[in-house]
C-alpha cells in the first residue's frame, strides 16, 4: 500500500519533496496558499489543494487523519507552520517533518509537535562550505550529528597505490565503504586494488575528523 503524505507549502523546497515522493510511488497531497502554484503542481501529485495555511478550519478539513506523514515546508511563515504542525498532530498524523528558517523557529515547531526539524538553507551552506574546503570532495552527506559520508577523488600521491598501502583508517580516520571506477560503484573493498585517476572512494568518518581530509589538499 502506498504511503499518503501531505506537503504544506510548495516553494522550491516543498515542490522538490512533493515531486520526489510522487515519483517514487507515494500518494501526495500538495497544499499551498497560491492558486497558481497549485495549478502548476497538480499534474505531478495525487491531489493539490489551495488553502489558507493560517486558517485552522481550512487545514482541519483536508482529511489529515488519513495521512502517514506530513512535511511542513512553508518557510518563513511561523504562524502557518505552527498551525500546520499542530493540526497535523491533532489529526493523528504519526510523523511530521517541519522546515525551519533558523534554530529559534525550529525550537518552537518542535515544541508544538514536529517530530523532526530540518534546516535546508543551513545544511546546504554547511555542505557547500565543506566542499570548498577540500577540493577533492565530490559529494558530502550528513548521516547524523556525528557522522558523515563523503565521496572523494584520490589525491595525486594516492594514485598507483593500494588501499592497504594508504592505510586510510589509521592515517586519516576514515572507513572506505565503496569504490567507484568508471562510474560503477562497488561495495566489495579489495585492499590490494591499485587506485588510478578514475577511482573514487566513498568513506564514512566522524565530522571531527574532516580536518584530516582537508589537509590532503
Amino acid at each position: 500500500m502506498n504511503k499518503s503524505i501531505v506537503v504544506f507549502g510548495i516553494g522550491r523546497f516543498g515542490k522538490s519533496i512533493a515531486m520526489t515522493l510522487s515519483e517514487n510511488g507515494a500518494d501526495v497531497m500538495a497544499v499551498d496558499n497560491d492558486e497558481e502554484i497549485i495549478e502548476m503542481i497538480s499534474p505531478m501529485v495525487s491531489i493539490a489543494i489551495q488553502a489558507d495555511l493560517e486558517n485552522e478550519e481550512a487545514i482541519s478539513h483536508l482529511g489529515l487523519e488519513h495521512m502517514d506523514a506530513a512535511v511542513v515546508a512553508i518557510g518563513n511563515d511561523l504562524a502557518a507552520s505552527i498551525m500546520a504542525v499542530m493540526i497535523s498532530k491533532e489529526k493523528g498524523v504519526p510523523y511530521v517533518i517541519a522546515k525551519a528558517a533558523n534554530e529559534r523557529m525550529g525550537e518552537i515547531l518542535k515544541k508544538v509537535g514536529a517530530d523532526k526539524i530540518i534546516f535546508p538553507e543551513l545544511q546546504t551552506g554547511i555542505r557547500e562550505a565543506r566542499m570548498l574546503l577540500a577540493n577533492n570532495f565530490m559529494e558530502y552527506f550528513d548521516i547524523d550529528k556525528n557522522l558523515c559520508m563523503i565521496e572523494i577523488s584520490p589525491k595525486k600521491e594516492w594514485i598507483g597505490k593500494t588501499l592497504k598501502d594508504l592505510d586510510l583508517p589509521r592515517r586519516y580516520h576514515v572507513n572506505v565503504v565503496a569504490i567507484k571506477d568508471h562510474h560503477e560503484m562497488r561495495s566489495h573493498i579489495n585492499l590490494d586494488k591499485v587506485l588510478d585517476e578514475h577511482s573514487a572512494l566513498v568513506v564514512i568518518t566522524e565530522k571531527a575528523n574532516l580536518k584530516h581530509l582537508v589537509k590532503l589538499q
